[in-house]
C-alpha cells in the first residue's frame, strides 16, 4: 500500500494543476459544530463532508455545505444504491481516503486508493460560494478553493462528480425527477 499524500503533496498538486489556493491554519475540528466560531472568520462555503457505503459494499463521497440536511435515503437512490447508505466505518474510510475521522475532504481523492469509490456528489448549495473550505488532508487547517478550483481538481484525479442539491438529491421538492 502507498502511503496517504500529505498536505505539501496537495497543494504541490493544487499548484501544478493551476488551481489556486489560500490555507488557514487552526486548531483541531472535527464537525461542523466545532467550527462554527472559526468560520465566521472565514468567508464562503464551509463544508461537511460524508464517507458513505451501502449494503453492496460499493462507496460514495457527498460534499455538502455544513448546514445541509443530507437527505442520505433520497441520495441512495440517486446513486442506485444497494440498500440504505450508512456511514463507512472510520478504518474503511481511512484505508480509502487515507485522512482520520474529521478530515474527511475531497482532497484526499489525491490517494490512489480513493479510486475505490463509486461516486462522489457535489452540494449545488456549496457551490454557490467562492470560495469554498475544506480540510487539506489534516483537520488542523482549512484551505480555500473557488468552485471551478474544486471542479479541475477532481478532473484531474479522474472523478466526475454529480452536482445535486444534497437536500433533495432526487428532485422531489421542485416535482423533478
Amino acid at each position: 500500500m502507498t502511503q496517504p499524500a500529505t498536505r505539501a503533496d496537495l497543494f504541490a498538486f493544487l499548484d501544478h494543476i493551476g488551481v489556486a489556493h489560500r490555507t488557514v491554519e487552526h486548531r483541531a475540528i472535527f464537525t461542523v459544530e466545532e467550527g462554527k466560531d472559526l468560520k465566521a472568520s472565514l468567508p464562503g462555503g464551509h463544508s461537511k463532508n460524508l464517507f458513505l457505503k451501502d449494503k453492496a459494499g460499493k462507496l460514495y463521497l457527498a460534499v455538502a455545505l455544513g448546514e445541509t440536511q443530507v437527505d442520505l435515503v433520497a441520495l441512495g437512490k440517486r446513486f442506485g444504491a444497494k440498500g440504505r447508505l450508512s456511514f463507512g466505518k472510520p478504518e474503511l474510510m481511512t484505508e480509502t481516503l487515507g485522512v482520520i475521522p474529521g478530515a474527511v475532504t475531497p482532497f484526499a481523492l489525491i490517494n490512489d486508493s480513493a479510486k475505490a469509490l463509486t461516486a462522489v456528489a457535489l452540494d449545488t448549495s456549496i457551490l454557490a460560494h467562492d470560495p469554498m473550505w475544506f480540510h487539506p488532508l489534516e483537520n488542523t487547517a482549512s484551505t480555500a478553493v473557488s468552485p471551478d478550483g474544486l471542479r479541475a481538481f477532481l478532473k484531474a484525479r479522474g472523478f466526475s462528480p454529480i452536482e445535486l442539491d444534497l437536500s433533495d438529491p432526487l428532485g422531489e421538492a421542485s416535482g423533478v425527477n
